[in-house]
């Protein structure tokens, strides 16, 4: 037997390609196409249907960047294809680019009907099937000419695309061929075919008998073909190939719940409000799909983007709660949009959750049982927890198979939490959030699957996405020709919910993973954008203040709750908690509108917090009360309370021999030197030095920073080979009870002032910085005179630990890693922490002293600010404002109480009342109330949510200033009462609990 593979594939692929797939449409008769552009934003519907137009021919330039045009398509369906399925092929300029990255468009009915979207893989519109002839068409399309951001075909350039206001107006696009056509579904049923079959038959073993089948079957049919009358011969074709499509799988092939898919980001590469239209067309071709398919399911998250299809495009709405009624459109993950899980604070964390889940059982009467996550950048420690308490227990992702240095050892598996909850993960085998169903990607799931032997079962999200499009016809096609086809995984649609509960049964004992589900990639957005991510941490704590004494008004004095500008507040932030905006990752325009968004949420939600402290003060008085939010504070005031003003400025620098200074309270010694940096932080009571001998902290640290790809997402390992520590100082001088430190360095400039409070253990940094590098990357480092081993990062209700040595890959991959408000060193009986009040991006390591003392040196460093040039080319430059703590001797304990102290500053208010007691108690300082508020139900009840901080059991007893609290429930996320949960036990008027380390816990406490 001779070998004719090669020729056989070659001859597939021409006869394919010039021959086959022309003839799908083997009759065309050109449309009439006018247009009409808007001056400037997208506009209604209505008023784009009723625009006035203006002829324009295919070849025609249109489109100005981020411009939105409107195409009126007319034409009739000529008598003579009566009897012929008929379908208009519309192409507005596409390039070969893939869906979602370019022009788009939604086609409308002259009364408003949507009917489908066009993307470059989908841009037929059916007329007849069949036709009877003459039919008139009169469409309207809304065409967005989104700029294809990877501009000459040259990914992750820097480009002045990403904004309107830079973009110009230079058209994008040329419109293409606008046509009605004849559809030969045999034609294209015979394109299936052999797509199905070419592929399965590449990824076969080239010694294997099923591949040889294949190959011959494909040479009969290609045999079949009249390459001058393909629509003729086409049957015959498709004959040739029948029996080989027909043989059944093996009872031990791999098993693909296929579920239709378009993972749509809510903002990347493109605004927000274009992501409206993006989910607009979307929905629109999913919902026509599944008329057309009886078999089908369609998936979708987020339900944000749900809501705005609600709010901006009704028409569509209506057709996706009809299918999402029918269980054919499938509201998946239950959160309000597919957001980072590593920076969100515990709060923020749990309310993705309470707002997704609350809007799908509100709008659909649906509560999922699964996380749907297939594109966020690793996952925090604290999630398993978070997902449980909201009524879920399953987690579906694909992003970790991203990571650079170590493979993932599991696909289905338990992932165990910091409190020891445990939820049933899956990550598809399949490598992709985007799978076509092409014979590579199956075949890859099945050889990738690793937990083969034990399991069998494998998902794969099927459709075009981050740009959303969604599933095709095409990938339907194949969906059914892989149903059972020998040498083949078996494709099957199933919903989210029938594949885990299929996953779950045949695996019932899967393997444990603990701790942070890291991934090796994307480290630097923990970074990028940091105006951004202080506007996210800023508004997370200020809706903590606004909730606490909106709720104490309420209790107090009768104060009216904002529940709807709370609810609207806070699905803003959630929104912008998205993965590509938090993270710092998408275009200049969003990140533009993000810095003002946070600008009025801060604005609101400070018009609120006074109103609401005003009441509570009282009127007509002239006492300062102090309030503070921040739970466990060094006063002994717990959460929510105020009393009188008192002075609590800082001690005065004293000179220090050799230039620099002192700052002194008699429980902290600071030595500031003449450079301006940190040589000596002395614990008096511990008779303990912080710094390390030689060294010095509050050392800014500049490196370059042009990772190997994806600038705003990544730095590489490599940029720790070149530093310069900036040790220039412009200005050193006393300011009041600070120190003045200024430098400048390249075109910036950096003024920080250091002071040390009278009373408190702590030194703290105030860091402007006018930023205007490019490329580089800016580190504030604290090397500390600490043996430690491990060092803990705060994450949602509780810290994670990690390792500060490099034993294995493993460890060394996380040498940049995320952190909420602060980072712990310790040895045992002492210990440093860092605090912040912005960063999340940090980095630690260890050094032995073998020179001097043998000591180890334990070195913190916190990231501040990069220089990325895609996909925003002016990524932070300009002035940015950080604060950062240094605590010696602190416990975890004092780490997490300085945490809230920098992230919730003390207020003033002039009233009549002497103090306010605070309306929530701990009698533990281990345990740490997140969040007081009023029920979301409206009934007034109070919600009170607390965790145990510090990693070990404890037991506290949680009492309310104003009514009992001895018929506390515990509740979930969504504030409903726990199944089987006993109620808390009742103490003097209080709550008597006992918690596990790390435990969350919701009570509800009735008021009447």
């Amino acid at each position: 037997m001779h070998d004719d593979r090669k020729l056989v594939e070659a001859r597939l692929e021409r006869v394919l390609n010039e021959r086959v797939r022309p003839a799908v449409h083997p009759a065309t008769t050109p449309l009439t196409v006018e247009i009409w552009s808007t001056a400037d934003e997208p506009v209604p519907v209505a008023e784009g249907l009723a625009a006035p137009t203006r002829p324009i021919a295919p070849g025609t330039p249109w489109g100005a960047p981020w411009g939105t045009s409107w195409f009126k398509v007319t034409g009739e369906v000529p008598p003579e294809w009566a009897g012929r399925t008929v379908e208009a092929v519309l192409d507005l300029g596409f390039t070969p680019r893939a869906p979602g990255f370019q022009c788009e468009g939604l086609v409308y009915e002259p009364d408003g009907t949507p009917v489908k979207g066009l993307h470059p893989r989908n841009t037929h519109v059916r007329v007849g099937a069949p036709a009877v002839g003459g039919e008139r068409i009169h469409w309207r399309v809304e065409a967005a000419s989104n700029p294809d951001l990877e501009a000459g075909g040259v990914p992750f350039q820097p480009t002045r695309l990403g904004d309107k206001s830079t973009a110009g107006d230079a058209p994008q696009y040329v419109l293409g061929d606008m046509a009605l056509a004849v559809f030969d579904e045999t034609v294209w049923n015979l394109v299936m075919d052999l797509e199905v079959v070419g592929e399965l038959m590449a990824e076969l073993p080239v010694d294997g008998a099923r591949r040889w089948e294949l190959l011959r079957a494909v040479g009969r049919a290609l045999d079949a073909i009249d390459t001058q009358d393909v629509n003729g011969t086409a049957r015959a074709a498709r004959e040739a190939l029948a029996e080989v499509l027909a043989a059944p799988a093996s009872p031990a092939a791999h098993r693909i719940s296929a579920v239709g898919h378009a993972h749509i980001d809510s903002a990347w590469l493109w605004p927000l409000r274009e992501t409206v239209r993006k989910v607009a067309r979307t929905t629109s071709n999913m919902t026509k799909l599944i008329e057309d398919e009886p078999d089908f399911v369609f998936a979708m998250s987020q339900a944000q983007q749900f809501a705005w299809i609600k709010e901006h495009r009704p028409e569509v709405y209506a057709k996706v709660k009809e299918a999402v009624a029918a269980g054919r459109f499938v509201p998946a993950g239950g959160m309000w949009v597919e957001s980072d899980t590593n920076m969100p604070g515990s709060e923020a964390m749990a309310r993705q959750f309470v707002h997704g889940k609350r809007f799908f059982l509100d709008e659909f009467g649906i509560e999922n049982d699964e996380a749907w996550l297939p594109d966020t950048f690793g996952f925090a420690a604290g999630l398993p927890q978070i997902i449980k308490a909201a009524g879920s227990h399953r987690l579906l992702t694909q992003k970790i198979s991203w990571s650079t240095t170590n493979s993932f050892p599991h696909h289905t598996f338990d992932w165990e939490g910091i409190d020891g909850t445990r939820i049933f993960t899956h990550f598809p085998p399949v490598d992709s959030y985007n799978c076509e169903l092409t014979g590579a990607q199956l075949a890859h799931a099945a050889r990738n699957f690793k937990e083969k032997g034990v399991a069998r079962r494998s998902l794969a999200p099927v459709g075009y996405g981050d740009g959303g499009g969604g599933t095709t016809r095409e990938m339907v096609a194949k969906a059914a020709r892989l149903r059972s086809l020998e040498g083949a995984p078996t494709v099957r649609w199933e919903s989210p919910t029938a594949f885990f509960e299929r996953a779950e049964a045949e695996y019932p004992d899967p393997p444990v993973w603990v701790g942070e589900l890291y991934l090796e990639l994307h480290r630097a957005t923990l970074t990028s954008q940091a105006q951004t991510k202080r506007g996210n941490r800023r508004s997370e704590s200020l809706l903590t203040e606004a909730e606490l004494w909106a709720a104490t008004a309420a209790v107090r004095a009768g104060a009216p709750y904002p529940y709807e500008e709370l609810d609207r507040i806070w699905k803003t932030v959630l929104l912008h908690q998205f993965h590509d905006i938090l993270p710092g990752s998408s275009i200049a325009w969003v990140h533009r509108e993000a810095r003002a968004t946070y600008a009025r949420v801060a604005e609101e939600l400070e018009g609120i917090i006074g109103g609401a402290q005003r009441a509570l003060a009282g009127a007509g008085g002239t006492r300062e009360l102090v309030f503070n939010s921040a739970p466990h504070t060094r006063r002994g005031v717990p959460a929510g309370g105020a009393s009188a003003a008192a002075d609590e400025g800082g001690v005065d620098p004293a000179p220090r021999d050799g230039g620099g200074y002192v700052l002194d309270n008699g429980l902290l010694r600071v030595e500031i030197d003449a450079r301006g940096l940190v040589v000596s932080a002395y614990d008096r009571a511990a008779d303990r030095e912080a710094i390390a001998p030689g060294q010095a902290a509050n050392l800014l640290q500049l490196h370059p920073d042009f990772p190997n790809q994806w600038d705003a997402w990544d730095v590489d390992a490599f940029y720790r080979n070149t530093s310069s520590d900036l040790t220039e100082v412009a200005a050193l001088d006393v300011e009041g009870t600070s120190v003045r430190i200024v430098r400048t360095f390249g075109g910036s400039r950096v003024s920080q002032l250091l002071s040390v409070p009278k009373d408190a253990k702590r030194l703290d940094i105030d860091t402007e910085v006018d930023w205007h590098e490019t490329e580089r990357f800016l580190k504030l480092a604290f090397p500390l005179d600490v043996k430690a081993d491990r060092y803990a990062s705060e994450t949602q209700y509780g810290h994670v630990y990690r390792p500060t040595h490099q034993n294995t890959s493993w460890e060394w991959a996380k040498f940049e890693a995320c952190n909420h408000r602060f980072v712990h060193v310790d040895e045992p009986g002492w210990g440093v922490a860092i605090v912040n009040d912005a960063t999340y991006g940090h980095d630690v390591t260890r050094a032995v002293r073998t020179r001097a003392d043998a000591g180890t040196t334990t070195t913190v460093r916190a990231s501040l600010l990069r220089a990325p040039r895609y996909p925003d080319p002016e990524t932070d430059q300009g002035v940015h404002r950080f604060h950062h703590a240094l605590v010696p001797g602190a416990t975890v304990g004092d780490a997490v109480r300085e945490g809230y102290r920098a992230n919730l500053p003390e207020r003033r208010v002039t009233g009549a009342a002497a103090e306010v007691a605070p309306l929530v108690g701990v009698d533990n300082d281990a345990v740490v109330v997140s969040a007081v508020k009023l029920a979301d139900d409206r009934s007034g009840d109070l919600v009170v949510r607390l965790y145990e901080a510090n990693g070990a059991r404890a037991r506290a007893t949680i009492r309310v200033d104003g009514f009992a609290a001895d018929r506390a429930a515990l509740t979930d996320l969504l504030e409903r009462p726990l199944p089987g949960a006993e109620r808390p036990t009742p103490a003097d008027a209080g709550v008597a609990l006992t918690l596990r380390p790390f435990q969350m816990v919701t009570l509800r406490l009735p008021r009447a």
